[in-house]
């Protein structure tokens, strides 16, 4: 697994990453990454995720929300893949 992914679902597991847009979404994780995560890497990242059912489709629109928001998370696989990265024991 690639470094942007690892670091992805990490984060994921230890944050809660609610926000207004993807870009949003974007500055706040590379915060929590301190500062090294790039913008292509984030986005290649997710899309894998994605395609591994490790993240839910992070665009959604709530009920008797106005507009859509981004959240980031993990499926129950997506759980254990980043279990088994935070904690290789």
């Amino acid at each position: 697994m690639d470094d942007a992914r690892a670091r992805l679902l990490v984060i994921a597991f230890r944050h809660s990453i609610n926000e207004p847009n993807i870009e949003a979404g974007f500055e706040r994780l590379r915060g929590l990454a301190g500062g090294s995560l790039q913008y292509d890497a984030f986005r290649d990242a997710l899309d894998a995720c994605l395609r591994e059912g490790l993240i839910r489709e992070p665009v959604r629109l709530p009920e008797g929300a106005l507009q859509c928001h981004w959240r980031l998370e993990l499926t129950p696989a997506g759980v254990a893949a980043a279990r088994a990265l935070a904690d290789p024991a």
